[in-house]
C-alpha cells in the first residue's frame, strides 16, 4: 500500500523546527514565550512539558533501537501517517508537506500509534500503549485498528488521532526545508 507521511507547521516559521533540537534550558525558553503568545495548539501545553517531551523521546529513542532501528539523530522529528487536517488547525497560518513514507530509510522512522505522549503515558488496556513500532509492524496495526483519524477525527473516542512518526534522521528533510524557503 502506498503510504504518505505528513508535516504541518505554522507558515511563518518554516517545516521541521523542533525544540528538542535545542537543549533544555533553551526548549524551555521557547516554550515559555509560546506559551505567552497564547496564539498556538502549543501555548496550552503544562509547565513540565520540556521535560517529558525529552524523557519520552530518549525512551522511544531506546525501543526503537531495541527492535532494530538506526536513529541517526538523538530526536525525532514529527510526521504523522496519512493525512490529518486536524493539526492544521493548531496554527495560525497552518501548511503542510506531504512526503512518500519510501523517501526514508526504513530502520530511520518509527511510529506510535496516536500521539507520543498520550501513547507512552496512559494507563489502559489498548495493546498498542507504551509501544514503538516498525514501518511493518505499523502496517499491522493498521490493519487491526484502522487510521485513528477515520475512527476518531473529533477525538471524542480517545487522545489517538493519528499515528505519529518519528523521523530519527534528518537528511531526507533538508530539500523540504529548502524548496519551501527558496
Amino acid at each position: 500500500m502506498e503510504m504518505y507521511l505528513y508535516h504541518y507547521y505554522e507558515k511563518s516559521q518554516g517545516p521541521f523546527k523542533s525544540l528538542s533540537d535545542l537543549n533544555m534550558q533553551e526548549a524551555e525558553q521557547i516554550q515559555n514565550l509560546i506559551r505567552k503568545e497564547g496564539t498556538l495548539f502549543a501555548s496550552n501545553r503544562s509547565e513540565n512539558y520540556i521535560q517529558i517531551r525529552f524523557e519520552l523521546e530518549a525512551l522511544a529513542r531506546r525501543l526503537f533501537i531495541k527492535k532494530g532501528g538506526k536513529p541517526v539523530n538523538k530526536s525525532p522529528h514529527y510526521m504523522t501517517l496519512g493525512a490529518c487536517p486536524w493539526i492544521k488547525t493548531w496554527y495560525v497560518s497552518g501548511e503542510e508537506i506531504k512526503i512518500n513514507v519510501n523517501e526514508f530509510e526504513p530502520k530511520t522512522i518509527s511510529f506510535t500509534y496516536g500521539d507520543l505522549f498520550p501513547t507512552m503515558r496512559f494507563d489502559d488496556d489498548k495493546s498498542y500503549r507504551k509501544m514503538i513500532y516498525t514501518l511493518e509492524e505499523i502496517e499491522e496495526i493498521i490493519e487491526i485498528y484502522g487510521l485513528p483519524q477515520e475512527w476518531n477525527e473529533d477525538g471524542a473516542k480517545g487522545p489517538e488521532r493519528y499515528i505519529e512518526v518519528q523521523i530519527w534522521d534528518h537528511k531526507p528533510l533538508t530539500k523540504y526545508e529548502n524548496n519551501i524557503l527558496n
